[in-house]
């Protein structure tokens, strides 16, 4: 038996806005009811690393399935192996500027070819695509962005603070 792979799951819509409340052990009680094991949250904001010999294809329909029961609503999960999260933050078109003004959004696939022609109200953002994210620098901070592109809803963003803390914990 292979041993299990380290995983992160990003779920969407969970405490934000004080909408979608999860308390993080009861998201870990689900993640081990459905086998996951070495199971770790960070920050109320849906943050999850475990292990699994499961597909991610297979743990993300299990999850996003017991998630949709408890909140009586579809929770988007997002995930991404451990390699491929530390990619994401090795690929921070970036790297340069605030970590905390910086984000990727996560997606399931590869992020749409006209994403940066559907752009709205961009003022000091910069964006740049990568493999199944969208990299976006909020210059004076996300709460005074007026930016809206589409893709937006296709995903959950995660800031490269938070990036870096959960390639940390899966490492």
């Amino acid at each position: 038996m292979a041993a299990n792979k380290k995983y992160i799951a990003f779920l969407r819509a969970v405490n934000v806005g004080g909408t979608g409340k999860l308390p993080m052990a009861t998201l870990i009680a689900m993640c081990e009811s459905i086998g996951l094991t070495d199971v770790k949250t960070y920050i109320a904001s849906g943050n999850v690393v475990f292990a699994s010999n499961e597909s991610k294809k297979n743990i993300k329909a299990e999850l996003e399935a017991e998630l949709n029961e408890y909140a009586n609503k579809e929770v988007g999960v997002i995930i991404r192996t451990a390699s491929e999260l530390k990619c994401v933050l090795e690929n921070n078109p970036f790297p340069d500027k605030k970590p905390n003004h910086t984000v990727a959004l996560f997606l399931d696939k590869k992020p749409p070819v006209d994403t940066l022609e559907q752009v709205k109200g961009q003022d000091d953002e910069e964006l740049a695509l990568g493999l199944r994210e969208i990299y976006v620098h909020y210059g004076s901070g996300m709460a005074r962005s007026k930016l809206k592109f589409p893709a937006q809803k296709m995903g959950t963003a995660r800031n490269i603070n938070t990036i870096r803390k959960m390639v940390e914990l899966s490492s």
